[in-house]
């Protein structure tokens, strides 16, 4: 009895010391955007509890003395999510320029890269593919509170063909070179995705088609077999990952959305079936339809072959008319730039062309955070403000209801009721 009592008492003080330790924040701004019902609250008072958003408010006033984070003057919305990143890359080294830097160049790259889409309002994003484990390392580091840096759902190594577009492609055969996660037959691909989750995969990422930055691959052709891709999403989903499929061709596309991937990367080439076959299974489009006139302004002076240009000339065009077909079809779309093949810190340019091309400025911005949430398993965690959520918000200075634009230029960033300095 005397030792039950004891016990009671020390969890009493414990659940009270917990209390009293618990940090509590109050951010305030001119306006909020409610993304779930697309209206703004006047005079948000959002009171944080240890990172995470715990209460509502219009018109409300923080306590006397309470630490506050004042964005009066601005628009507050969640922070933003983008859901297709290269953190351990940049644009202005391509091709074989990237020959003359140590591998663990790009260790450092990636935290530098991951500050800067930070900075740019992402507060979450979603690595697909990154060489030597560098983004599951980084993850740690930021988690821990090392670096700063967004949220990250992490692919680790994609998974591909022999000779396809995860393989590599650039070498010549005496220097043996093979991707990491390379594999041929649904037995070995299942091995590949298991050795992914064991070394820090937190979604899996496959090759489906041919694509614009690899040599000797085609972006129309269907790479892995139905029984591949079919294998892929089986095992991955027996072990509780989601799937993303790169597929710019209409026959990898249908294919993959038939294995049951959870988001098609690029979907440049969809034909009317592909659509229609989305639309019906629920299955999320990641288009990366903002760096087209980056690369074909910038990419013969960062090193890109002329062969990945000609290619990227062929599929940008045709992605942008395909990304309003599927729009207007209802197909659930959510923001992925393919940052690393595009500056990082500019992403955000994204929304306009998104709303050129067919969105509502609302829609594009659903896309970067309730849709994007949703394709991530993390509806309430992330790309709101509910209650419950962390509290991870941008600030802008205008109204991005009216022009998109403004998420171009982010004025203020919180990440867990932290203000980003």
């Amino acid at each position: 009895m005397y030792h039950r009592l004891l016990q009671s008492v020390a969890l009493v003080t414990a659940l009270f010391a917990t209390a009293a330790q618990a940090e509590t924040v109050y951010v305030t701004a001119d306006r909020m955007l409610n993304v779930e019902e697309g209206r703004y609250i006047p005079d948000p008072l959002l009171t944080v509890v240890d990172g995470r958003v715990a209460k509502v408010e219009s018109g409300g006033s923080a306590p006397a003395g309470a630490e506050v984070i004042d964005l009066d003057g601005f628009t507050m919305l969640p922070g933003l999510i983008d859901m297709h990143v290269h953190l351990d890359s940049r644009p202005e080294i391509r091709g074989y320029n990237a020959l003359a830097y140590s591998d663990r160049f790009w260790s450092a790259i990636a935290a530098a890269n991951a500050r800067r889409m930070l900075g740019a309002g992402f507060t979450t994003v979603r690595n697909l593919g990154a060489d030597d484990y560098n983004v599951v390392g980084l993850d740690q580091a930021i988690e821990e509170g090392w670096l700063q840096g967004p949220r990250i759902v992490n692919a680790a190594h994609a998974l591909g063909a022999t000779g396809g577009h995860c393989d590599s492609t650039f070498m010549p055969p005496s220097y043996a070179e093979v991707g990491a996660a390379v594999g041929d037959g649904p037995d070995e691909l299942r091995k590949r995705v298991r050795e992914q989750r064991k070394y820090g995969a937190e979604v899996i990422k496959v090759c489906a088609t041919g694509g614009v930055f690899s040599r000797n691959t085609e972006p129309g052709q269907q790479q892995l077999s139905q029984e591949e891709l079919n294998a892929v999403v089986d095992e991955a989903h027996r072990w509780g990952l989601r799937t993303a499929a790169h597929a710019h061709g209409a026959e990898g596309i249908k294919a993959a959305i038939r294995a049951g991937f959870n988001t098609i990367e690029h979907a440049s080439l969809v034909d009317d079936e592909g659509i229609a076959l989305a639309k019906k299974n629920g299955t999320f489009f990641s288009m990366d339809i903002f760096n087209t006139e980056y690369t074909l302004a910038m990419g013969t002076e960062n090193g890109v072959l002329e062969e990945n240009l000609a290619k990227e000339r062929m599929v940008g065009t045709t992605q942008r008319a395909n990304f309003r077909k599927a729009h207007e079809a209802g197909v659930k779309m959510v923001f992925g730039s393919d940052a690393g093949v595009m500056p990082h810190e500019n992403v955000g340019g994204q929304f306009r062309v998104m709303v050129e091309y067919g969105m509502t400025p609302l829609e594009a911005i659903r896309a970067a955070t309730l849709n994007a949430a949703e394709a991530l398993g993390q509806t309430g965690q992330v790309g709101t403000l509910q209650p419950g959520a962390w509290a991870d918000i941008i600030a802008v200075e205008g109204d991005p209801l009216s022009d998109p634009a403004q998420l171009a230029d982010v004025d203020h960033v919180v990440k867990g009721g932290e203000l980003i300095r």
